[in-house]
């Protein structure tokens, strides 16, 4: 009897193109763990750009793991080229042709002329205009004003029509007309269907003027793909935390930009099974720091050159200050941290010097760059090498910067470094690494606080997750600091690449809908769907949230889901008891105080008692909810929720017993609840919703298709959101 032939492994790709190197790593689709990684300089300067470093290092990863290219199942890439065209000023001249009937020219005329747009520091990019004042379409003018535009040197056009939104046969022939001329083009419907004339073609000019230089880049990397083998549809990471095919790249680039920190935070969703937290990307000199809440990254619209756009990207602040910011001293006391870093002043840190070589060290105030105070702190050995006393340093002085952490260096030649500052300070060799991380953390706890009230995050709740080389340098204790808690991926130094390899394909679709019907909640949540499984998702695995803002009138549909090999070939499915352990981790009790509470084939909710001592006659009693799904994931996680298990065909009635149940009425104000519907594996976020009537469109949009006696599963949070 033969033996039975095993089957063959299947793999994903992920490539992080950053500004130094294109990391590359090689995942097994099965258990996701990294099976390869490798990774070369960025080709900034090659011929092919950077899409030669692309191809060299996917062809590294795969040849130094023995994987075969028709074993890899999918591939993806992030980009700084977008961000790096804008900021360089290297951009394609722009033709813009507004175009407007007699009543609304007047104003149109204006608002789709596009005035110069600073780029950097002595770039600009000033786009060419033309205007068209017309009822009916007239083919004949068009082209004429399109050829006038060549003739002034533009290189693509945009076609911005004043209602371009509703109506996009304007827009449409004019791009038609200019591929006929030979030219690539970008209609404002295809960047946006907000409102607003003036920033929609702002956004499609953005837009325009990487498109030449992109649409190569595309071409040339899939190329290279397919010439290696791999069948695989091409994936692009973007800015606002998903992926897109290639295809979709070559129309809108411009949703390319920060796509690189989406990359950690993409990494930390799906490796680290992050539902909530504050994630920080900690490189040499400085961090990125951003909100995971519900599962998903917090997003808003990118300004260029000062100016709004329509395009999103994550709402990432940036502090300056990482693992390697210099110490700084004065009046007798570690004065600051940063914002140089050691490799700014092209110093290695002392942490990772061999013990050999870190030898009677003596101390040094100096300059990093010229214009630089004198009070930076370095030590130079009796070599005559000098070594950068850093936060890293610091770090691994204390022992935060543990054993399998990228900034674990070697605590013993941290230590002899900074003996010669503690005694310039009069201070212990411990007490002084530890005024670094205090000057160190005093940067960054305040950009937390502000990011946990800003987004109304439950501070029961609160982790810190670290991503990048330098996250063990600083979060352990920032983290102690903050009394909060913390994890970092044992890949932190190559999340962004993990991050691109298992992100999720995202689509946003956004409309102005003054007094939204429920028709028009349940069209813009279908045309968001219908978008992203259009762009790859499998239609099983994708969940669609909406937000409605009361105030602008804003609706905003954001549909994510897994590609379509990912959604076949999933994560080992988890125990109820292994799900239960996972649970009882999450809120910090015995696994044996949490209780199944609620179910669907796909998820399951458990929910604990967690007793809290506020003064000496009064207890306060809370019941934290965690929704785990069948790969272990945290779907769902809050301090103090109500839970019910219905089933679909009740599930709309027992929602609107439990809306009116958690709302609560002050007045004349009315706060009400964040809402979650499992349905499935779905989890429907109700939280961006005012009212019980637009929940109720949302969630039987949701129950289309689901038997009756299907379980469902609502969990309630009373009083989340103001009206």
């Amino acid at each position: 009897m033969s033996e039975p032939v095993a089957p063959r492994r299947s793999y994903r790709i992920g490539i992080d193109v950053g500004g130094t190197f294109t990391k590359a790593v090689l995942i097994d689709n099965v258990t996701f763990d990294v099976a390869g990684r490798f990774s070369v300089k960025t080709t900034h300067a090659h011929e092919r750009g950077v899409a030669a470093g692309v191809v060299e290092v996917f062809g590294q990863v795969l040849e130094r793991s023995g994987v075969l290219p028709s074993d890899v199942v999918f591939i993806a890439h992030s980009t700084t080229q977008a961000t790096n065209a804008l900021l360089e000023g290297d951009v394609a001249q722009v033709g813009v042709l507004g175009m407007a009937g007699r009543v609304e020219s007047l104003l149109a005329r204006g608002q789709s002329h596009i005035r110069e747009i600073e780029l950097a520091p002595g770039r600009h990019l000033r786009p060419t205009h033309r205007f068209v004042t017309t009822d009916v379409l007239d083919e004949a003018l068009l082209r004429t004003a399109l050829e006038e535009l060549r003739a002034e040197g533009a290189e693509v056009f945009v076609a911005s029509s004043a209602f371009g939104v509703d109506d996009q046969s304007g827009e449409e022939m004019v791009m038609r007309l200019a591929t006929e001329l030979g030219l690539a083009s970008t209609g404002g419907h295809e960047i946006t269907r907000l409102y607003g004339l003036t920033t929609r073609t702002r956004t499609a000019v953005i837009n325009a003027s990487i498109l030449p230089k992109m649409i190569a880049t595309a071409d040339m990397t899939e190329a290279a793909v397919r010439e290696a083998g791999i069948a695989a549809p091409l994936m692009i990471m973007r800015g606002d935390g998903g992926v897109m095919d290639v295809r979709e790249m070559r129309r809108r680039p411009v949703v390319t930009m920060l796509s690189g920190p989406a990359a950690s935070v993409a990494g930390a969703l799906m490796h680290l099974r992050v539902s909530d937290g504050i994630y920080f990307e900690v490189g040499g000199t400085s961090t990125n720091i951003g909100v995971i809440r519900n599962g998903l990254p917090t997003v808003k619209h990118a300004r260029v050159g000062g100016h709004d756009t329509y395009v999103d990207s994550l709402d990432v602040r940036v502090v300056g200050i990482a693992g390697g910011s210099m110490v700084r001293v004065g009046s007798g006391a570690v004065s600051d941290v940063g914002p140089r870093s050691a490799h700014i002043a092209g110093l290695p840190y002392a942490a990772f010097a061999p013990l050999d070589a870190m030898v009677d060290p003596r101390l040094e105030l100096f300059r990093p760059l010229d214009g630089d105070p004198a009070d930076y702190v370095r030590v130079v050995t009796a070599h005559g090498v000098h070594f950068a006393l850093t936060v890293t340093c610091a770090a691994n002085v204390l022992g935060y910067a543990a054993p399998g952490m990228h900034a674990h260096g070697i605590p013993e030649s941290a230590r002899r470094a900074f003996a010669p500052l503690a005694a310039h300070l009069g201070l212990s060799v411990d007490d002084t690494a530890r005024q670094v991380l205090g000057r160190a953390s005093a940067k960054v706890i305040p950009v937390v606080e502000a990011l946990v009230d800003e987004y109304r995050l439950d501070r029961d709740q609160v982790q810190l997750v670290g991503e990048g080389g330098g996250a063990g340098a600083l979060i352990p204790f920032v983290s102690e600091r903050m009394g909060v808690g913390y994890d970092i991926s044992p890949d932190a130094e190559v999340i962004s690449s993990i991050g691109v390899a298992l992100a999720l394909v995202r689509e946003t679709i956004e409309r102005v809908i003054p007094n939204a019907t429920p028709d028009d909640l349940r069209n813009i949540r279908r045309e968001a769907f219908d978008a992203v499984v259009k762009l790859g998702a499998a239609p099983e695995s994708v969940e669609v949230a909406v937000d409605v803002d009361p105030q602008t009138q804003r609706v905003r549909a954001t549909a994510m889901g897994a590609s379509e090999m990912r959604a076949q070939d999933l994560r080992k499915v988890v125990t109820e008891e292994e799900a239960r352990a996972i649970a009882a981790g999450s809120i910090g009790i015995d696994a044996a105080s949490v209780s199944l509470v609620a179910a669907t084939e796909q998820v399951r909710v458990f929910q604990g008692l967690v007793e809290e001592r506020r003064w000496r006659f009064f207890t306060k009693r809370r019941r934290p909810v965690r929704a785990v799904d069948r790969e272990g994931v945290i779907r769902v996680q809050r301090s103090d929720a109500v839970v019910v298990g219905t089933t679909a065909g009740a599930a709309l009635a027992d929602l609107e017993q439990l809306w009116g149940q958690v709302t609560i009425y002050n007045g004349d104000s009315v706060i009400t609840p964040d809402v979650f519907v499992v349905v499935g594996r779905r989890i429907v976020d109700l939280s961006g919703v005012g009212t019980l009537e637009q929940a109720s469109t949302i969630g039987r949009g949701e129950m289309e298709g689901v038997a009756d006696d299907a379980p469902v599963v609502l969990i309630a949070v009373a009083g989340a959101r103001g009206l």
